[in-house]
């Protein structure tokens, strides 16, 4: 007979048992499947398997639910064809979960755990933000809250609280049912847990969101020119992808002349609109130059430009005036690496050859804003994967951004959950900054968001189209834009300071 477990194990057992199954309804939060109501029992899954866990068995706990979690998240890495690569980045950025669960089983001996346990969590996201390579915060429980009565958060404090407010409500949930007690108490504390949880929906349910500021009307013009395979494999194709969208605005032009379709104030082409570079190719830049005039309004291009070396490059959007050319222009910060740019070249090429071929030259990141003026107004750009992080956000707003853009080449990741997941940060990036969202990629997601978050207008996915929409500038910035950040940083002082505050008292004790 197999020999009878201890209850040491069984309690092992269970505590990693739920560590999965919380990983993986959390990630039902997110699209495809995009129930956010599932992440509140995951996260009260999750805190009741930490619950009286050493450090050591929490960190365990948190790493089994980060990775169980981000392996459902992001499946869609592996249109790469690299299976080991998908389950590294999941089991690597497990680790952050794993900092949390040992951090977190020593902050539950406090008796305020839930809020402090909400500021970890907060705390956890703003390294997953920073390291390494520049981080990689995909999967933020605030990117699912956004069809949720907390999103209004976001506006009002940024981010990082949203998903501080997510954790702090399940909690709080545990903190209710979970604490001995006799009768009396604990029905006390189920009527105190109820009521701070109400409260907390209550408070996001009624925050005001919507445009800050009410500035002047903006027409604008979101162009999908499509694709050919993933748009980016060679000379031949690239030329066609530059071609889909020139041809597309002289479609949209053609209309705006017969007076069907309003005059735009701008046009705004997607990342790799032109991976030639307008610039330094000429027949590239008289087509980009041909269709700014026959729109009769600058164009927005995403535009791969050429690096100062051969084996170097920018991923950049440039604007593109019908009168005077090329001018102001955002280079991309938030590179993605081995997809942009490869880290540690000759030991990754050996350990994985096809980078080589894939990823050819290494783009090279930009340090200023995306805030770029185009015709009369300033837009603030981000291109992709600079979706996912605050400061750029924040950045482009403080210097005068009345409008967002998120350009994106979405075309590799056709028919997988990333386009769906990019496009509810999107729209939460409306909620926080109170800002129109423009969306333009080749070939979809392709929209515009209201400030409000709710979804404007969309074009259908993998073809040719394009949007004529009216929005309005914002004039003013959310306090979410602006303190988000330092609310984040807040959280990391308060956890730091309440564990060493820890460690001294019960040095104290012992003495």
């Amino acid at each position: 007979m197999p020999p009878v477990l201890s209850s040491l194990d069984r309690t092992w057992l269970r505590r990693t048992g739920s560590a999965v199954v919380a990983g993986l309804v959390v990630s039902c939060g997110f699209a495809p499947v995009g129930l956010p109501w599932l992440v509140w029992p995951g996260l009260v899954l999750l805190v009741v398997a930490l619950r009286g866990a050493s450090p050591a068995v929490g960190a365990w706990v948190g790493w089994v639910f980060g990775t169980s979690f981000l392996l459902v998240l992001l499946n869609w890495v592996l249109v790469f064809e690299v299976p080991g690569a998908y389950v590294a980045l999941a089991a690597f950025e497990g680790l952050f979960y794993a900092g949390f669960g040992a951090v977190f089983a020593v902050l539950v001996r406090w008796r305020a755990w839930p809020f402090l346990g909400a500021l970890a969590w907060m705390a956890t996201e703003m390294l997953r933000s920073l390291l390494p390579f520049g981080g990689f915060p995909w999967g933020r429980l605030a990117f699912a809250a956004v069809d949720t009565p907390l999103a209004s958060i976001a506006r009002w404090l940024g981010v990082s609280a949203l998903s501080g407010a997510v954790f702090l409500t399940a909690a709080l949930a545990v903190w209710a049912f979970t604490r001995p007690a006799p009768e009396a108490g604990r029905a006390r504390r189920l009527v105190a847990g109820g009521a701070a949880i109400g409260a907390v929906f209550a408070v996001g349910a009624v925050l005001p969101v919507g445009l800050a500021g009410e500035g002047r009307s903006l027409q604008i013009a979101v162009v999908q020119g499509d694709v050919p395979g993933t748009g980016a494999q060679w000379y031949g194709e690239q030329r066609e992808v530059l071609e889909n969208h020139v041809r597309v605005t002289s479609e949209y032009a053609a209309r705006v002349r017969a007076g069907e379709l309003p005059q735009p104030d701008m046009v705004l082409w997607p990342e790799n609109a032109s991976d030639l570079d307008p610039i330094t190719d000429p027949d590239a830049g008289a087509m980009i130059a041909g269709a700014a005039r026959d729109v009769g309004a600058p164009i927005l291009v995403g535009a791969i430009l050429d690096g100062p070396t051969d084996d170097t490059a920018y991923n950049a959007s440039v604007v593109w005036d019908p009168e005077t050319g090329a001018g102001d222009q955002y280079v991309k910060q938030h590179l993605v690496p081995w997809g942009e740019y490869v880290p540690m070249r000759d030991f990754s090429e050996w350990l994985v050859p096809l980078l080589a071929e894939e990823v050819p030259r290494d783009m090279l990141s930009g340090d200023e804003s995306g805030a770029v003026r185009i015709g009369d107004g300033v837009v603030g750009t981000m291109t992709c994967f600079d979706v996912v992080f605050d400061g750029l956000v924040r950045d482009a707003v403080m210097d005068g951004a009345e409008m967002l853009v998120v350009q994106t080449n979405n075309a590799t990741f056709t028919g997988t959950p990333q386009p769906e997941q990019q496009w509810q940060i999107s729209r939460l990036r409306a909620i926080e900054s109170g800002r129109y969202v423009a969306v333009p990629s080749t070939n979809g997601i392709s929209g515009v968001i209201a400030p409000d978050g709710s979804v404007q207008a969309t074009a259908p996915v993998q073809e040719p189209a394009y949007l004529s929409e009216e929005v309005r500038a914002a004039t003013s910035v959310t306090t979410g834009t602006r303190f988000g950040v330092w609310i984040e940083r807040a959280a990391l002082v308060v956890v730091g300071v309440v564990l060493v505050a820890g460690m001294v008292r019960r040095k104290v004790r012992r003495r």
